[in-house]
């Protein structure tokens, strides 16, 4: 069923690689990695080494760490939401075209060309490109996120936990009318980019090793 799926979608063509490069070298832009190298530091030897949000804010603050959060998620919901409306394709259904852009540009972010194929761990990219198609799905995954990472105090496993409800989600609230079949494949191609992003968080988690929210909290009040 997955092989038929695949092989009735059209091959991009012309205009639609273009967009498709374009969404990749957009999702290359590393704006944690540049911010935090305006204040002098190097995010590739601060912490957990990634250029995300979360290492970001543990190097140079919260404020600058929620605005490279923000333009990260910003860089997966353009391709969707403002370039394939603005530029359109030669043929391609826009929404799976905006799958595609929109994953091109979390690929982008995991392996940036910028920084040597050095990037972070898809989460605020993937989001933001899913935002564009299904924002429902988001919304109600982001729902059990945040009972995760309050339960538990691990922003990574609620992170895995988020992801793994996308699939779960999107197939329920599918309406062919806003979305098909196409944010469900590529919610599951996401979860499964973020699992294996995750994965030294997990060894972490299982070693008792991964910070906690909870324990950042008590060392503030102590």
């Amino acid at each position: 069923m997955p092989l038929m799926i695949l092989c009735s979608i059209p091959m991009p063509t012309g205009q639609e690689w273009g967009l498709i490069v374009f969404a990749y070298l957009l999702g290359s832009i590393p704006f944690g990695f540049i911010l935090a190298r305006l204040k002098g530091v190097n995010l590739h030897t601060f912490g957990s080494g990634n250029i995300g949000a979360t290492n970001t804010s543990r190097a140079i603050g919260k404020p600058l760490g929620l605005l490279a959060f923000t333009l990260d998620f910003l860089k997966g919901y353009a391709p969707y939401a403002w370039l394939v409306p603005a530029f359109g394709g030669d043929g391609m259904d826009p929404r799976v075209l905006g799958v595609i852009m929109g994953g091109a540009a979390t690929c982008g972010h995991v392996w940036p060309v910028f920084l040597r194929f050095k990037g972070g761990k898809a989460v605020a990219t993937g989001c933001g490109a899913l935002v564009a198609h299904a924002p429902t799905v988001f919304l109600l995954g982001g729902v059990g996120f945040l009972i995760a990472a309050f339960s538990t105090g691990f922003v990574s496993l609620a992170s895995i936990i988020m992801v793994c409800l996308f699939p779960l989600i999107a197939y329920e609230e599918m309406d062919t009318e806003i979305y098909g079949m196409e944010v469900v494949w590529g919610t599951i191609a996401f979860a499964l980019l973020v699992i294996w992003r995750h994965r030294e968080n997990l060894k972490r988690l299982f070693s008792g090793l991964e910070p906690s929210i909870h324990k950042s909290k008590k060392s503030k009040d102590s």
